[in-house]
């Protein structure tokens, strides 16, 4: 993800076919380690095609994949687990004693 980020950074800054010493020079800038090889193989993938193309593809390509949001199947007996779940986490939270705050507290 870093090697395509600097690349579309390279061509934000104008320059149509960023090469592997462009996406260094980016990313040794913010303090970020190169893997050689995959910055290669990034550029290689990259070469030749137009970034807003490959944006409008995976955009495209996201519009397919569900998201969450799924309804669920048992429709009224969800809440009722739920408030379940929430009255037995209040019963397992044991109050905070004196000792616990070992003689200070965080707005003293």
């Amino acid at each position: 993800m870093r090697y395509v980020a600097a690349y579309l950074l390279a061509t934000l800054g104008g320059n149509e076919t960023p090469s592997l010493k462009d996406v260094e020079k980016i990313l040794s800038s913010v303090g970020v380690e190169m893997d050689k090889t995959k910055a290669e193989k990034v550029i290689a993938e990259l070469k030749g095609k137009s970034v807003d193309d490959l944006i409008k593809a995976g955009t495209e390509k996201l519009a397919t994949v569900p998201s969450a949001g799924a309804a669920p199947a048992a429709g009224g007996a969800a809440p009722a687990a739920e408030e379940k779940k929430a009255e037995k986490k209040k019963e397992k939270t044991p109050e905070p004693s004196e000792d616990e705050d070992m003689g200070f507290g965080l707005f003293d």
